[in-house]
């Protein structure tokens, strides 16, 4: 309870730091933005921008949100998920999500305990999303391809008391892999778990099958009586917005992952601001989820919209199937559809792609890696998306901070990342001197506001490496920001190619490529060179029944790029290594391409 303790106490901090940008110019003009049209006036002079205050932010729980909007619509979808036939209303929703909550109670869990939830994107994963919240157990979103040895990690880094599973999704065979960490589960009785090498665990969840030491899921929905329920509104009373609601492991693109805790503040205001942004608030918008549920994309940007806003969520495949997703769009007529980059390129090329009636969707969020314009330009047209928005954040920022608007140009959709969100601070300091910078000059990203997380779980070094005292959170993104308060992301400090003294920005370069008529999708990183340090490989996924050489890559650059900047390296490839929530792990990219060309 120590971290939970010291978690509020920085929560507090945030509180009283929260509107104080002394000393930092250009926020003046801050009143021309506003939250659901784009600027048409200058709002920065320098590096410095400020989102609009006009929208005020929510005080309320994950749960309070979910119980008001269950009164406002109890017949309307909350909740489909396609693959598993289920539906869900939202009078049926809130009323299992108050069942399983008064059940974690009955087996034994409390507030400020932690449960994982480890699998694929399934009904019972959004049914612990907001039953954990609403008993005030943490819940702790686990990357469902995680081996023992990961799972072993996050279980211990934060104190994981229960852990819920499915048996097995494709060749993940859930129980196995925890049963090489804990082998005493299958002696054990559910509930009374005794574990050495993982001593926090003691209640073990399977969604499914009845086996030895776990609990199944219909078990902890039935095990709650009036008592516990009775338990459960006595817990409700004592929870503020301002406590950890959940714990978000960062998807390993940099290395191990840590613990980024978010309080019901963080979340319930980035989904209402998203939903606000998109235009949710004004019409039931049913939109289509291919992403994760472990990631934030998932959790936030559909679960808790749904909850906010009274939007449907619809989950269309356990696991992104780019087929899945145009079935499901087109069933069940949804206008929304959020996904990364290289989900809509896997949507694009579906063999049988003109089939599908596409005519209902308006718009959604791409977000995740930087999105090429000609892929951008696609989604517009042949997917019907005239409303599409780019979204840029971290996991540690709960995660939105710049999202574009529906009626942005056509250079804002692809070059930037979208506009300021509401209540929320960025700037870019000059690396030398330590100075706000001039606008349009590129520089370490940095935010301020509600949406910073609380901190990384039980890992004060980590947290302040990237929290300053004033509560600045860096990003550790190269950006540039204009006067009308949009960014673009030019790359990451770490992807940054230092090539014989001049700094290559692999975003800047993918862009490029992508416009060359026979690249589907295309990654560019720096390999170690003994003479210049570093030099430029481009890997490169060429469009279906297309050929292409080297030689033809670096003729189309020559012209057009500086001379630098053309790759030396161009490697073919059919796949990328992805994380699970679809982004590319260039660290084991640059691994790969060093083996292969034998540095």
């Amino acid at each position: 309870m120590a971290s939970a303790a010291r978690l509020k106490l920085v929560a507090q901090e945030v509180l009283a730091a929260l509107g104080k940008p002394a000393g930092l110019r250009g926020a003046q003009r801050v009143s021309a933005l506003h939250i659901n049209t784009n600027p048409v006036t200058p709002i920065a002079t320098n590096s410095y921008i400020q989102g609009t205050t006009t929208i005020p932010l929510l005080t309320k729980t994950v749960g309070q949100c979910l119980e008001e909007t269950a009164h406002r619509f109890p017949d309307r979808e909350a909740l489909v998920f396609c693959r598993d036939g289920v539906r869900k209303t939202f009078a049926q929703f809130i009323q299992e999500v108050d069942q399983a909550a008064a059940g974690l109670l009955a087996i034994g869990l409390k507030k400020g305990d932690r449960l994982g939830m480890w699998g694929p994107n399934k009904y019972e994963w959004v049914l612990m999303q907001f039953a954990t919240a609403q008993a005030g157990i943490i819940l702790v979103s686990v990357n469902p391809a995680y081996q023992a040895q990961e799972l072993e990690f996050v279980i211990k880094k934060v104190g994981c008391k229960a852990l819920v599973f499915p048996t097995q999704f494709k060749t993940q065979r859930y129980y196995e892999i925890l049963k090489q960490t804990c082998p005493e589960l299958e002696k054990s009785s559910p509930g009374g778990i005794k574990s050495k090498r993982l001593p926090d665990l003691s209640v073990v969840i399977t969604l499914d099958s009845k086996l030895p030491g776990a609990f199944q899921m219909s078990e902890v929905m039935q095990a709650g009586d009036s008592s516990h329920m009775k338990q459960l509104r006595d817990v409700q009373q004592t929870l503020s917005c301002n406590e950890p609601v959940n714990i978000q492991f960062t998807s390993g693109t940099t290395g191990s992952p840590k613990g980024a805790t978010l309080s019901h503040r963080n979340i319930v205001n980035n989904a209402n601001l998203i939903g606000l942004r998109l235009g949710v608030n004004q019409q039931e918008s049913r939109t289509a989820l291919p992403v994760p549920l472990y990631h934030c994309l998932g959790s936030v940007g559909g679960g808790m919209v749904m909850a906010v806003h009274g939007a449907p969520a619809i989950f269309s495949s356990l696991s992104f199937e780019g087929k899945a997703v145009l079935e499901a769009v087109a069933q069940e007529k949804c206008s929304l559809l959020h996904g990364t980059p290289t989900m809509f390129i896997d949507m694009l090329s579906q063999p049988e792609f003109d089939s599908y009636d596409l005519s209902s969707l308006q718009g959604g969020i791409i977000a995740g890696s930087p999105v090429p314009p000609e892929i951008m330009k696609k989604i517009m047209t042949k997917m019907n998306m005239r409303d599409i928005v780019v979204a840029y954040g971290t996991t540690e920022n709960s995660p939105v901070t710049f999202m574009g608007f529906p009626q942005d140009n056509i250079s804002q959709r692809t070059e930037t990342v979208g506009c300021i969100f509401p209540h929320t601070e960025a700037k870019i300091e000059d690396p030398e001197t330590g100075e706000i910078a001039a606008l349009n000059s590129s520089g370490e990203l940095q935010i301020r506001g509600y949406c910073v997380m609380l901190g990384y779980w039980e890992d004060p070094v980590k947290t302040n490496e990237v929290i300053a005292d004033d509560r600045w959170y860096k990003t550790g993104d190269i950006a540039v920001l204009d006067k009308y308060g949009y960014c673009k992301i030019v790359g990451r400090c770490k992807d940054m190619i230092i090539r014989g003294g001049e700094n290559i920005y692999p975003a800047e370069l993918e862009q490029f490529l992508h416009t060359h008529p026979k690249i589907e999708e295309v990654q560019v990183i720096g390999v170690k060179d003994q003479r210049m340090g570093e030099e430029i490989c481009a890997c490169i996924r060429v469009k279906a029944g297309q050929e292409c050489t080297a030689e033809e890559i670096k003729a189309f650059c020559k012209g057009k790029i500086s001379h630098f900047k053309i790759p030396r390296y161009i490697v073919f490839m059919e796949k990328y290594p992805l994380t699970v929530s679809g982004k590319i792990q260039k660290y084991k990219l640059r691994e790969q391409m060093e083996k292969q060309l034998l540095f």
